[in-house]
């Protein structure tokens, strides 16, 4: 089928579809709005308070609770990846959203209730409470980071340099310098509710623009009907040496369930592999949970995964469905498969199926639209790699730089965190080139991929914690140790062979092409686990005393926990600390402080320290505030009906689709 764009040139696709005048300034004005929400959500923020700063002081309502989860889940890096692979083998890149649904609800009904009963800030810090000792809260920090530089920053950066890519024309890399800097101009770090409320408002432009796009592109294909139809139909004109697999849409392409061992996405590894991934993801991920843990209360936590959980049956309609119809429009350019024409179309040889949702954006949407639109995708951006960041920072500074300079001051804190965030800028640009040939120059497959070697040992590592008391520290650490080894062994391989191109021979070892990475995740899950219980078994139980409140089975419990040893000391020592700290400083009156100084706090997001007074009853007062899951039957009674028909939903979806 030949494409029906107005460009007769591959490279020329863009030339008559920029961004206007009009866009142009609805894209400022929308930044402009963004800055202003940020920064009046930093007004009201008790930045003074780790409760404050860390969990907005847990007054966040259901609807925002939802909308950050929503949008922080569904950035412009989604867009893109599940629109690129609709686009390259059809719908069942949308498994990922139908299952993330269950595990939404998983997140809510199980395991923030057992966060927020241990009274924990962080998941590592969840760690260290659960089992004692240091090394599973500091391998925690380190594996966090390594997934930030290999997943969430690297290809957001990619994702929004894809945009302005498509949007100007602009070399790949210059587009990463220019979103680096407007994202540090419209950075105030105003602590977690002024993340949660510009989310809010971007999720809201999110949605609207994608269904108007959604209609848009549905209207231009002809309907749903045709669309079944002429997706078979978008070969790309130019084939790799007369190949006649190359370049063709696969059979299978509007099924979820595929062959188990043919298949781009095995039914198996959709089923299961895909499961476990979504879990580790909304439930284990300390970017994802510290939105649930700053909820008002235990209604609001549930409602908030219910709203996030009915938004995640959209992209299915408004993204999937587009990155289809956009190969349909352009198959010479989305579903290029010669190197030298995809080097023409979008700078990247292995193919250039992921600007098949920017090229419906710069095409067909109407100016004005066109602009709120790219503005909404890159303020998303924005605010997913300014949450990264300012959680990349903490897990450094705090539970390591920390560790390792136990005496350091607020304002050494702030250097290096800010200096660290250099250094995983310029570590995740430097990893971009691979990236791109990854799984087939697919951004969310890569995505999935990576966090596939990763992440199963710390979902088994977490169920365990929270459903078997037995569960011990020789357990979880090495459990996790055996996991991290073979993910380590087979990511080494997978990106050192790289992804054979089509038409090329597959010279790989068979545990790479044979062994899907879903396959392989679930793998890796299930030999974690084994090896965390048999490890468990065969080594000393600890006391049932110090987990209590810290498993489901001990969540509502009034006993008295007993801290380790060394989680006492550590908490004596810094309680001893802070009063050393507090009885020499002497409050500061930050409205006499210099206009220039002023400023620089609140963009680095820091408060002088205020002398504060707090009786142990009031101290009591406040911990059982943040950690009480009680629910009121009435409400009890309307978010478990709810999560009934969202399941009802998410199973007829996984039935008509499958």
């Amino acid at each position: 089928m030949a494409s029906t764009n107005v460009s007769d040139g591959t490279g020329s696709a863009f030339a008559n579809a920029g961004v206007g005048t009009v866009d142009l300034v609805v894209i400022i004005i929308y930044l402009f709005v963004c800055l202003a929400v940020g920064i009046w959500a930093t007004w009201r923020t008790q930045r003074g308070s780790v409760s404050g700063y860390f969990l907005a002081g847990r007054d966040m309502l259901w609807f925002a609770i939802g909308a950050s989860l929503f949008s922080s889940n569904i950035g412009s890096g989604s867009f893109i990846g599940l629109a690129g692979t609709g686009a390259a083998s059809g719908i069942a890149v949308a498994s990922y959203e139908l299952n993330g649904l269950f595990c939404l609800l998983l997140l809510a009904w199980l395991f923030v209730p057992v966060y927020i009963a241990s009274g924990v800030y962080t998941l590592p810090e969840y760690l260290m409470r659960r089992f004692g000792g240091q090394r599973l809260q500091v391998y925690m920090a380190v594996l966090s980071l390594i997934i930030y530089v290999f997943t969430k920053i690297s290809a957001d950066m990619y994702a929004g340099a894809i945009f302005i890519q498509q949007a100007v024309r602009w070399n790949i890399y210059l587009g990463i310098l220019v979103l680096l800097a407007i994202t540090a101009i419209n950075t105030v770090s105003g602590g977690l509710k002024a993340v949660i409320y510009t989310d809010t408002l971007q999720t809201i432009i999110m949605v609207a623009g994608a269904f108007i796009l959604m209609g848009i592109s549905f209207a231009k294909v002809g309907g749903l009907e045709p669309l079944y139809e002429k997706y078979f139909e978008a070969i790309p004109e130019k084939r790799i040496n007369g190949s006649d697999v190359c370049g063709l849409p696969p059979k299978d392409a509007f099924h979820l369930l595929r062959d188990a061992s043919t298949g781009d996405l095995p039914w198996p590894g959709n089923v299961f592999g895909i499961t476990i991934l979504s879990a580790w993801y909304f439930c284990s991920d300390q970017v994802l949970v510290q939105r649930s843990l700053a909820a008002k209360n235990m209604h609001h936590v549930k409602g908030g995964s219910i709203m996030a959980a009915y938004l995640k049956v959209i992209p299915l309609f408004t993204t999937v469905f587009p990155g289809m119809i956009s190969r349909i429009l352009y198959p010479d350019q989305v579903a290029c498969v010669d190197p030298d024409t995809c080097w023409e179309v979008c700078e990247n040889r292995a193919g250039c199926t992921n600007i098949a949702y920017p090229k419906l954006v710069i095409e067909l949407m109407p100016e004005g639209l066109k602009g709120l639109m790219l503005a909404s995708m890159m303020a998303a951006l924005m605010s997913s790699l300014t949450s990264v960041f300012n959680s990349a920072s903490t897990i450094f500074t705090i539970d390591i730089w920390k560790r390792l300079r136990p005496k350091a001051a607020d304002s050494e804190l702030l250097v290096v965190g800010r200096v660290f965030i250099l250094v995983l800028v310029g570590v995740s640009i430097l990893w971009i080139p691979v990236l791109q040939a990854a799984q087939g120059g697919q951004l969310f497959n890569y995505i999935q991929a990576v966090t596939g070697y990763f992440a199963p040992p710390v979902l088994s590592l977490f169920l365990c914690a929270i459903l078997w008391g037995r569960t011990n520290e020789k357990g979880a650490f090495w459990g996790m140790m055996i996991g991290l080894v073979i993910g380590l062994i087979r990511m080494g391989l997978d990106f050192g062979y790289g992804t054979p191109g089509c038409g090329e021979e597959d010279n790989r070892p068979l545990i790479i092409s044979k062994v899907h990475f879903l396959h392989f995740t679930i793998l890796l899950f299930v030999v974690s686990m084994v090896a965390t219980i048999v490890i468990s078994i065969l080594t000393e139980a600890q006391n049932t005393s110090h987990s209590i409140r810290l498993t489901w089975w001990t969540r509502h419990s009034q006993e008295d926990r007993e801290e380790f040893p060394e989680e006492k000391a550590r908490r004596e020592k810094g309680q001893a600390q802070r009063k050393t700290d507090m009885a020499n400083r002497e409050p500061v009156d930050v409205a006499s402080l210099p206009k220039w100084r002023r400023i620089i706090y609140l963009v680095c997001g820091y408060e002088p320290p205020q002398a504060q007074e707090i009786s142990e009853e009031e101290e009591e007062i406040q911990r059982k505030v943040l950690t009480s899951i009680e629910e009121k039957p009435k409400w009890r009674m309307f978010v478990n009906v709810n999560a009934f028909v969202l399941m009802t939903i998410g199973i007829f979806l996984w039935g008509f689709f499958g």
